[in-house]
């Protein structure tokens, strides 16, 4: 009996090394939420908390630009194709969502728990994904509305009035519709970030106008609440509550890369579980002021299911 070779050994391991990288990616986003939440918490304000993450964001791309000539072509191609107009110019605005996810993050996850955020920001996302690929918005593949994907955004809807009910506030409860609308506009954000990526051939340049859009959006918002009397405490001293933009910018390039070795659909599903038990264990851990509660498990174990079940493909006919 032939024996397979060793050069295909590496090959067919591949899939597994990758779903992993994009479970630590999960885990990054999940990181970088409780990071920015905290900071928000400790400065007050949460929109300041989102300029200052999206200020290191672009000083760490700037490092990247400087040393990558391929990341500075890209940005030279991506100006060249809205010139001409081969892109729509409001395609780049994609960091003005980038900047509303990341101000929920500090506004929602440092009072609520990163658990309960990530139940209510993936469960937003499943459902608009489904609008998103029937209308194949961003030059992405039109995908059909099946029953298994209206069952996984009706589970994703349980999810949410489960993280609602764990809150036990009721004015609280914005605090849970806040990520959710964040999520709502993620997918939406991630066709037109596809399509900024293909015409620029670099994940960075893309990654870059990301972070510069939103960086001068915030810079405004934060500008105004200061000329309005709206005040912040002083910068914590403490290192790790400043890597909240770095984890971003890395989050970014991982899933650019995985896309490529697993697909969109084992991509989603590998980065989903580890941002949704990435979360819970952040909170148990590093408990925010809304303890975890047996509803915020339960919410969280059935967005999981939420996302397996819309992944579910009818078989082909021969």
């Amino acid at each position: 009996m032939s024996q397979i070779p060793r050069t295909d050994q590496p090959a067919a391991r591949r899939p597994l090394l990758w779903t992993l990288i994009a479970v630590l990616a999960g885990a990054g986003l999940a990181t970088q939420g409780r990071v920015n939440g905290e900071l928000g918490v400790r400065l007050d304000q949460g929109m300041l908390a989102a300029l200052v993450s999206f200020l290191i964001g672009c000083a760490f791309l700037s490092v990247i630009m400087l040393v990558s000539p391929k990341s500075r072509a890209g940005v030279i191609r991506l100006v060249a194709v809205v010139r001409d107009g081969s892109m729509p110019w409001w395609y780049l605005t994609t960091g003005c969502i980038g900047a509303f996810v990341v101000a929920s993050q500090g506004i929602a996850a440092g009072i609520i728990g990163i658990a309960l955020f990530t139940v209510g920001q993936v469960a937003g996302q499943t459902i608009s994904g489904l609008a998103v690929d029937r209308l194949a918005f961003g030059g992405l593949a039109r995908k059909p509305i099946t029953v298994p994907r209206v069952v996984g955004a009706l589970l994703a809807l349980v999810a949410v009035g489960l993280a609602l009910v764990s809150t036990g506030e009721v004015d609280a409860v914005w605090l849970v519709v806040l990520p959710f609308v964040a999520g709502l506009l993620q997918a939406l954000q991630q066709a037109m970030g596809g399509l900024v990526q293909r015409h620029s051939g670099s994940a960075v340049a893309q990654s870059a106008q990301n972070f510069v859009v939103g960086t001068a959006l915030l810079a405004v918002i934060v500008g105004v609440q200061a000329l309005a009397g709206v005040e912040a405490q002083p910068l914590p001293t403490e290192p790790w509550l400043y890597v909240g933009g770095v984890l971003g910018v890395i989050v970014m390039a991982i899933v650019s890369v995985a896309v490529h070795h697993l697909g969109v659909l084992a991509l989603g599903l590998a980065t989903i579980c580890g941002q949704v038990v990435a979360s819970v264990v952040l909170d148990l851990v590093m408990p925010a002021d809304h303890p975890v509660t047996t509803w915020s498990l339960l919410g969280a174990a059935l967005t999981i299911l939420a996302v397996a079940v819309s992944a579910i493909r009818r078989p082909r006919r021969a």
